[in-house]
């Protein structure tokens, strides 16, 4: 494998950015790896080596760069903990409209590598980050055609970029993965959740793990439930075989 750790240049400053891809075989085609609220840790970096290795080039942004923020270590289970209310406070300074610049951004500066292909390119993105996914393949739908939001957030919106209004503009298959139990996105939202997109039109399957909770794929969580994690990955793979190879 492949990887290093570079800044790419975006409209507000410089976004330290992890890119993974294999050593030959290329060029490989692009997965944007959006990372959840507690930031980039080594977790995150092995998850992007885990899709790298099956033939793509990933690349995973530090979306918390304006604040100067890169890693924020452990963070402790304590609703009232500093480290908490600090990351709290950097998640709740992002929004849709930054991140798709950033996305504009990673884009473009992928262009002008030779490991990259310049066809078609898959997202995905884990808690805060499920609705930068899906906007993703809104705001690119003839480039982003797999795009994936494992246990994400803020899905279902009163604001014009909600995911489940901006689907029908996506051409991308999209899929949705949700904890059972998940504090984040209640159960009693799912099923408005698959209603809205099927009559959006938009080629979407909602699939909610039994017996899980919002975190269920992070290794280094409490709440980490092996298969379940096996089986957000086997359904991960499989749409991006089938959309970008």
């Amino acid at each position: 494998m492949h990887e290093r750790q570079l800044d790419i240049e975006t409209k507000d400053g410089k976004m330290s950015t992890f890119i993974v891809h294999p050593e030959r075989g290329g060029p490989h085609p692009i997965i944007l790896f959006y990372m959840d609220a507690p930031a980039i840790r080594e977790e995150l970096r092995d998850m992007a080596r885990r899709i790298a290795t099956t033939g793509y080039y990933v690349m995973l942004p530090n979306l918390y760069y304006r604040s100067g923020v890169m890693e924020l270590g452990r963070i402790p289970m304590d609703p009232n903990a500093p480290e908490r209310k600090r990351m709290m406070e950097l998640m709740g300074s992002l929004s849709i409209a930054k991140i798709m610049d950033d996305t504009d951004a990673m884009l473009a500066f992928a262009t002008n590598d030779k490991a990259a292909s310049q066809g078609k390119a898959g997202a995905v993105g884990y808690c805060m980050s499920g609705q930068y996914a899906i906007n993703a393949a809104a705001c690119h739908p003839d480039r982003i055609a797999a795009a994936a939001s494992i246990y994400g957030v803020r899905l279902i919106t009163g604001q014009p970029d909600s995911p489940h209004v901006v689907a029908q503009k996506a051409k991308a298959e999209l899929y949705f993965a949700c904890a059972e139990t998940d504090h984040w996105m209640p159960r009693d939202q799912v099923e408005p959740l698959r209603q809205a997109l099927k009559d959006a039109g938009a080629k979407a399957e909602v699939e909610i793990y039994p017996g899980t909770e919002h975190g269920f794929a992070f290794p280094a969580r409490p709440v980490y439930d092996k298969p379940a994690a096996e089986r957000h990955w086997e359904r991960l793979f499989a749409l991006f075989a089938r959309n970008l190879k």
